[in-house]
């Protein structure tokens, strides 16, 4: 099956979109690929730190939920990672020339919009390469809600 272009499912643009493209998706799970190349963000000429593998995760989850609102004929919306609980890299870092594979599956989902995500990091060859959970974030109206939150006073007289 063929998808769209990754950017098309994300609210990033170059050069932070890290994902090359989609290679599997369903209602509740997705799976991306990821090049690492000399001129990949955050590449010191040889590899990407091991640390990325979250912001891969992240991405690929953000492109699941704009799969999920384009399939409905819906803009793609802004998220926001809220945690990550027991991200373990098993390697220090990604070499140049490898190709990942980013898998991201649905574990709950509220209905105010937060969700964990279980997240795995493959290599071509399938050796796991770091997981993770992610707690993420995403309004219904993310401009109201970004309003509110920059409002300290507001939020703090509500509570009076």
């Amino acid at each position: 099956m063929s998808y769209r272009p990754i950017i098309d499912y994300l609210p990033h643009r170059p050069p932070m979109v890290l994902l090359d493209r989609v290679v599997e998706v369903e209602e509740l799970r997705i799976v991306c690929e990821v090049a690492i190349k000399v001129d990949s963000p955050y590449c010191d000429g040889a590899a990407v730190p091991g640390w990325v593998g979250v912001e891969y995760m992240a991405q690929s989850v953000g492109a699941l939920s704009g799969w999920r609102s384009l399939a409905r004929g819906l803009p793609v919306k802004v998220g926001f990672l809220v945690g990550t609980r027991h991200y373990q890299s098993h390697v220090p870092e990604f070499r140049v020339g490898e190709m990942l594979r980013v898998a991201a599956a649905e574990e709950l989902m509220t209905d105010d919009g937060l969700a964990m995500m279980r997240c795995t990091l493959h290599n071509a060859d399938g050796a796991l390469l770091a997981e993770a959970s992610l707690m993420v974030f995403q309004p219904d109206d993310v401009d109201a809600y970004l309003r509110q939150s920059a409002s300290p006073h507001e939020s703090a007289a509500a509570l009076q």
